[in-house]
């Protein structure tokens, strides 16, 4: 089960991805940036609400469990480090093509893995090995094709940042594990609704710090913002996005590598809005390249059932 929602969950991602880059399209980044926080914010405010005051949620999947600062102290370091992740990765992305940010992106998976095994000391069969070869394999064709398009990615500055973002992103995953598994595998055994719902909102109060002290004194001498209805995409597939992924997280026997191997599946559909949205070039041979993308892909679910 919690393989299919990390298939599903990459889906997800994949829309969310470019939903984001459709907003940041000559648009300010902060200001962007900050609404996604308020409106995935807004989304989970209710759940926060009905469940601290009702019992309608009891039992749910929507139930947001109640705790205190021994609670929110971790919660608010995975704030943190999610939204310096999405700093780099939002600036990035606005200065990149889809098809090159995709299969950085999708390299977080092994910086997982090997934190993983590290950390938890996950260990994966010959399936498994097999579609992480793959899917490596692939992620560096895609890396090799791009830059046909006449970008160096040892001195583009925005290569860099959607690196720092994918670094991040991994440690952010294993944060994730150790937040969420129990006290018997490691972890400390945090409700994933309680999670998911308080980093959003902490959030939210980070990045209205940094708009009235970064972006707005110097607004006027940088890309202006204008409102985009594909803003609030952003925060729903986001949102929605995140609550597969924890929810799988929480089952018994899942296990991080593999859930974020899975998630970066989701270049896959990011690369298909590149091609038919936003006519990215040389498509043909980072096609080729995907192809091993969904065959590593195969190969993880196969040795993971």
């Amino acid at each position: 089960m919690w393989l299919i929602l990390a298939f599903l969950s990459a889906t997800l991602l994949g829309f969310y991805d470019s939903f984001k880059k459709k907003s940041l399209s000559g648009n300010a980044v902060i200001p962007v940036l900050l609404l996604n926080t308020f409106f995935s914010s807004l989304i989970f405010l209710p759940l926060i609400i009905l469940s601290s005051t009702t019992s309608l949620l009891d039992g749910s999947i929507f139930h947001v469990a109640s705790g205190g600062w021994e609670m929110h102290k971790y919660i608010i370091l995975k704030s943190l480090i999610v939204l310096l992740s999405w700093i780099f990765s939002y600036f990035g992305m606005k200065h990149l093509p889809l098809t090159i940010v995709g299969p950085i992106n999708a390299t977080r998976p092994v910086m997982v893995l090997v934190g993983a095994m590290m950390v938890y000391g996950e260990t994966l069969n010959g399936w498994q090995w097999t579609g992480v070869l793959l899917a490596v394999m692939s992620f560096f064709m895609l890396s090799r094709s791009s830059k046909q398009e006449g970008i160096n990615f040892l001195s583009n500055r925005w290569i860099w940042f959607i690196v720092l973002a994918a670094v991040l992103g991994a440690v952010s995953g294993l944060y994730d594990k150790y937040l969420m598994a129990p006290p018997e595998n490691g972890g400390i055994g945090i409700d994933h609704m309680a999670v998911q719902s308080w980093y959003n909102i902490y959030q939210m109060f980070m990045m209205l710090a940094i708009l009235f002290i970064v972006w707005w004194p110097t607004r006027k001498s940088h890309t202006p913002f204008h409102w985009d209805w594909t803003i609030i995409g952003i925060s729903v597939f986001l949102c929605a996005a995140d609550f597969v992924y924890f929810y799988a997280l929480s089952l018994p026997g899942a296990m991080i590598s593999i859930v974020s191997m899975v998630r970066r599946g989701s270049v896959i559909v990011s690369f298909l809005f590149g091609a038919w949205f936003f006519h990215e070039h040389n498509l043909k041979s980072k096609a080729i390249d995907l192809a091993l993308v969904l065959l590593g892909m195969v190969f993880l679910y196969i040795g993971s059932k």
